[in-house]
């Protein structure tokens, strides 16, 4: 599992021209799986979000997390976080986990975020647009292998 955080002063997702989810002042998280990804790579990811110290504190550093300061957060599934770029110029996908598994663990995911922050999301599998204002900025990968 892979994620790419990324603090903002606002992000939304739009599907036709519709906005479907939409946050201030929280974290932008996009969202890929892969093979063998199971709830504990979750349990690890959702820690991790919600505990980073990536939030000013009164003195400007940051160190703060998003659970203390009751941040919202913008779940977008992303499957191109597994690209395989390494031979031709064409991305591969074959690590990307399949649709039919991946919304699996997305819904998992989603739901385990909700028990700690208000959270929107994107569509699993739709065309999406998001749109975000980076706040540092301030983007950070985190992977659970």
């Amino acid at each position: 599992m892979k994620v790419v955080v990324t603090r903002v002063i606002s992000a939304n997702v739009k599907v036709d021209n519709k906005i479907v989810g939409q946050i201030n002042n929280g974290l932008l998280v996009l969202v890929g799986f892969t093979n063998f990804d199971t709830s504990k790579d979750i349990d690890y990811i959702v820690d991790k979000i919600i505990n980073l110290r990536i939030f000013n504190d009164e003195f400007g550093i940051m160190n703060k997390s998003a659970l203390e300061l009751n941040k919202e957060i913008l779940s977008v599934s992303q499957f191109t976080l597994y690209a395989d770029v390494k031979n031709g110029r064409r991305p591969s996908y074959i690590n990307a986990l399949n649709g039919n598994d991946a919304i699996k663990l997305y819904d998992e995911f989603n739901n385990k975020l909700k028990k700690h922050l208000n959270i929107q999301t994107g569509i699993f599998g739709a065309d999406m647009k998001v749109e975000s204002i980076n706040d540092g900025p301030v983007t950070i990968i985190i992977e659970s292998r």
